[in-house]
């Protein structure tokens, strides 16, 4: 039994807009859209090899801790997208959160202790029932040309909670005992750990998919060795590239294995 992991193949992440520009994702990574057209191709190639889909999707609301609306300085500005802020940032009140600045706090503090991705400022980007926040037209069709096998894929619901970024598919980046959306995600993890091979695509490579791959490896690591990284199916967000190549290392020690669509297709 075969399962595709897709880690946010949405619009705001895959969609480069026309020649002018228009329709271009909020946080668009380049090279995405390629990356969906070949993994599109694979989906529909492999209707057969394929036994279940699931689908990680970014949902944010427009205040969140990542998003400049977020925050202010002394002046009641906020932030430029790609602006990282720290913890000593929000002691020495060179950036203001205008909601819980405690828990934001201690969120920072924490995700600095455990030497998790430095705070980062996104432009607002899949903002939940956005068109920016729906499946890349290419991978949708796929998915429900393969739907059409009496298969149902499935749908994994991320970062809705607006305190804590939510990069992999299986917790956020902090837990929080009392939101349950935070927790790491085990039935995922158990269902993810009854299937043969697990084919895992998505963007971006730098941040997103990175992020899963890490979860998998320090919450399931005997799921690792039955991975088959679609490697020319991600890319990495401007700026990032090759930030989180330690975790792929990691995984192809584990037992990992790293193709090309081209070369899985019967």
């Amino acid at each position: 039994m075969n399962a595709l992991l897709i880690i946010d193949p949405q619009n705001d992440f895959c969609n480069p807009g026309d020649k002018t520009g228009h329709g271009k994702g909020a946080l668009y990574v380049p090279n995405a859209d390629q990356d969906m057209i070949r993994l599109s191709w694979f989906i529909n190639s492999n209707q057969q090899q394929i036994d279940h889909i699931i689908v990680t999707l970014d949902f944010h609301h427009f205040n969140d801790i990542s998003h400049p609306n977020f925050w202010t300085d002394k002046n009641s500005q906020h932030p430029e997208p790609f602006t990282k802020i720290t913890y000593k940032d929000v002691i020495e009140e060179k950036w203001l959160p205008s909601f819980e600045p405690q828990r934001v706090k201690e969120y920072l503090q924490k995700l600095e202790k455990e030497n998790k991705y430095t705070h980062i400022i996104w432009p607002e980007h899949c903002l939940i029932g956005s068109q920016g926040a729906a499946i890349y037209k290419p991978v949708l069709e796929a998915i429900l040309n393969w739907s059409k096998n009496d298969k149902f894929f499935q749908p994994i619901f991320k970062g809705m909670y607006p305190f804590s970024e939510h990069f992999g598919a299986f917790a956020a980046q902090v837990v929080y005992e009392d939101i349950e959306d935070t927790k790491v995600n085990y039935k995922l993890l158990d269902e993810l750990g009854s299937f043969d091979t697990i084919y895992l695509s998505g963007e971006a490579k730098s941040h997103c998919v990175a992020s899963t791959l890490e979860q998998l490896i320090n919450f399931a690591p005997s799921i690792v060795e039955r991975l088959i990284i679609l490697e020319n199916t991600m890319s990495d967000v401007a700026g990032f590239e090759n930030a989180a190549q330690n975790i792929y290392e990691q995984a192809k020690k584990l037992g990992a294995k790293f193709q090309k669509t081209e070369d899985l297709t019967n």
